[in-house]
């Protein structure tokens, strides 16, 4: 897939990509009012859901067409281009109608294929951009999955939003940020617009700017965030949604850093740097090698003596000891587990496959 960078969107566009409004269209009032703050503000795309997809019936479930022509009447008094989510082809059909400008697929819809295929169908033929969120499980292939559908559809002005994923464990934020899943992402397709929502991922208006802030420095394209003139009124989300006041402070208290090294000294100071990494890197590589290379002689060693593959009491000792040597050189345990994790997976296969005299991966789970 090749993607249009935003430059080519047929929306005002600048770095950082700024898309801000309320959780939901609530009433004219409202949607008018923080369209007109909002116009006071840096911001290139005025959201608000009018289809709220809500985890149980009978909470507010959005305003439906009534808000699209809230809406359009928003648009045509300040000129900013609205963006809306939509769940179905009937979504489609009715934000086109009103003339949405960009349309987005929310992280409910995403974890449907089904889902995401019946309105990148509705979409053929249609030139109009299109966000996709992930989808709230940390799935980074359903997730390309929906971005293929929409882009093979013929849409070719595509963007990808993080909002967090769901998680079962405790933690802080309302959805996991979990940011190595958007930087794959991002790795494997470098011209793809990617945007964070720091509302959905904190889930609380104090959790915003570090969050934000933290998108920007791994150099996420821009922000997605919800803006509300009454927040604790607000009919959903209440807790993540702030003034346009609040909203206009956040962007102030944001440190834009360089994308990238721009003049020559810079650049010069930053690839010698590099240059040892790269070095460094293969020096890793080549005691990674070396170290395989013993472990296949011990899957040799066992073979000849009848000995299992796998020893626990070894790979706890194993644990052990890089957990001591993690915390002296400042490490974090957490990495180094997951390193550690994965050269044990690759030292079980090369062991099996000497003891099978084939490469056959036995898929232990590590303790």
């Amino acid at each position: 897939m090749q993607f249009n960078l935003f430059s080519k969107w047929p929306i005002k566009s600048g770095y950082p990509f700024l898309i801000a409004g309320p959780c939901s269209a609530e009433s004219e009032e409202q949607v008018l009012l923080t369209a007109k703050e909002l116009m006071k503000t840096p911001v290139n795309l005025f959201r608000a859901g009018v289809w709220k997809p809500r985890t149980r019936p009978n909470s507010y479930e959005g305003s439906g067409e009534q808000g699209l022509k809230w809406l359009r009447e928003a648009k045509l008094q300040t000129g900013l281009p609205i963006t809306v989510e939509v769940a179905s082809p009937a979504h489609v059909e009715l934000a086109l109608k009103y003339g949405i400008d960009v349309l987005w697929i929310g992280a409910r819809t995403m974890v449907s294929p089904f889902a995401v295929q019946s309105i990148a169908d509705s979409l053929s033929g249609i030139d109009i951009p299109v966000i996709v969120k992930n989808p709230i499980n940390p799935d980074l292939d359903l997730w390309i999955g929906g971005l293929e559908r929409i882009y093979n559809n013929g849409i070719k002005q595509v963007a990808a939003i993080h909002r967090g994923f769901s998680t079962y464990d405790k933690s802080k934020y309302r959805n996991k940020p979990l940011w190595e899943i958007p930087l794959e992402l991002k790795r494997r397709f470098p011209d793809l617009p990617l945007l964070c929502d720091p509302s959905h991922i904190g889930g609380k208006r104090d959790l915003l700017l570090p969050i934000a802030q933290k998108a920007l420095d791994l150099n996420f394209d821009g922000l997605m965030v919800e803006v509300h003139p009454s927040p604790d009124n607000a009919l959903s989300d209440s807790e993540q949604q702030i003034t346009p006041s609040a909203y206009s402070d956040l962007l102030n208290q944001l440190i834009i850093r360089k994308r990238n090294a721009e003049d020559s000294f810079a650049f010069s100071s930053l690839e010698e740097l590099r240059n040892i990494i790269d070095k460094l890197d293969e020096h890793l590589l080549e005691t990674l090698a070396e170290r395989m290379e013993y472990a296949e002689k011990i899957g040799l060693f066992k073979k000849e003596n009848d000995i299992a593959i796998f020893q626990p009491e070894r790979w706890n000792d194993v644990i052990k000891r890089v957990k001591l040597i993690a915390a002296e050189k400042n490490l974090s345990e957490d990495i180094i587990l997951k390193i550690f994790d994965f050269i044990q997976k690759e030292s079980i296969r090369k062991q099996s496959g000497v003891m099978y005299g084939q490469s056959e991966i036995i898929k232990i789970k590590s303790h």
